[in-house]
């Protein structure tokens, strides 16, 4: 297991999607490069959920989950990290809301909020998408310290699309990476 190598840690929350290729190989190859990262740690992972698109139509669905990470890096520095991911398992930027071999989007850090060219924290349309919420309930501890519980929550009983996300397969990351350290 990785730990971040300075003693100011915190907890971010990201998104992850697929829907060109095998989607859960895909997956499992960012969460594992995630994990990799000396200064980052895969905390929790949440069950595999199938979703709709959203926004362009004409595209296959989506497997959609959320991980909660533990890092000592700048939210900006974390982006780049997933970015460079993303661009490593052929993410092409053609089409707005279009087709992706991965999509890995930061949502929060800690609380914070930033609002640069890079980044705004936290992700501005993730209370308004079902595909992000659902997963994130799976992972979200109730009492977590910087109030993402109850605003996921209190989106999650008033969002529509919830019907375009359906349960797909069950996740769980120690068991996973488990098996890939044999």
């Amino acid at each position: 297991m990785n730990t971040p190598s300075t003693s100011e840690l915190s907890e971010a929350y990201i998104a992850l999607g697929a829907n060109l290729g095998d989607r859960e190989a895909t997956l499992m190859k960012a969460i594992a490069a995630l994990q990799e990262h000396p200064e980052i740690e895969v905390l929790r992972c949440s069950d595999l959920y199938e979703t709709d698109p959203v926004g362009y139509l004409d595209q296959p669905c989506f497997v959609n989950m959320a991980l909660a990470l533990r890092t000592s890096l700048e939210p900006e520095a974390l982006l780049s990290v997933m970015l460079d991911i993303e661009l490593r398992l052929g993410r092409e930027r053609k089409i707005r809301f279009g087709p992706r071999t991965v999509d890995l989007d930061l949502l929060w850090a800690g609380g914070r909020e930033l609002n640069t060219p890079l980044l705004t924290l936290p992700h501005p349309r993730m209370m308004e998408r079902a595909f992000v919420l659902v997963p994130l309930a799976d992972i979200v501890p109730k009492g977590e310290p910087s109030g993402l519980y109850e605003r996921m929550h209190g989106a999650l009983d008033i969002i529509d699309g919830k019907e375009g996300v359906r349960f797909w397969k069950t996740f769980n990351w120690h068991s996973a990476s488990a098996l890939s350290e044999n």
